[in-house]
C-alpha cells in the first residue's frame, strides 16, 4: 500500500471515529418544539428520537380531538427540525464547512 492510500485510510479511520463520537453525543442532546403557545411540548434528543410529550389539560377537549392531534403534530415537527438542524450543525463542523454527499445520521 502506497503510503498517500495509507495516509487516506487513517484519515477515513479516524473521521469514522470523529462521527461515532459525534453520533453519542447527538443522543444525549435535548432539543424542543412546542405549540398552542407551549400547550404542548415535545423533547427529542439528537438523533431526532422522541423522548418526553407534554400536554397541557386546558388543551385537552374531547370535542375538538382534531386541534389537539394538530398540535402534537406541529410540536413533534418541530421538535424533529431543531434535532436535524443539531445533526447538521454537527456535521458542518466535521467536514469544515463544506457538504458531504450521502452522509446522514
Amino acid at each position: 500500500m502506497s503510503k498517500g492510500l495509507g495516509d487516506l485510510m487513517k484519515q477515513m479511520q479516524k473521521m469514522q471515529a470523529t462521527v461515532e463520537k459525534m453520533q453519542e453525543e447527538l443522543a444525549n442532546k435535548v432539543v424542543e418544539g412546542s405549540a398552542g403557545g407551549g400547550m404542548v411540548k415535545v423533547k427529542a434528543n439528537g438523533k431526532q428520537e422522541i423522548l418526553e410529550i407534554k400536554i397541557d389539560p386546558e388543551v385537552v377537549n374531547p370535542s375538538d380531538v382534531e386541534m389537539l392531534e394538530e398540535l402534537i403534530l406541529a410540536a413533534v415537527n418541530q421538535a424533529r427540525e431543531n434535532a436535524e438542524k443539531l445533526q447538521m450543525d454537527g456535521l458542518s463542523g466535521l467536514a469544515g464547512g463544506l457538504p458531504i454527499p450521502g452522509l446522514k445520521f
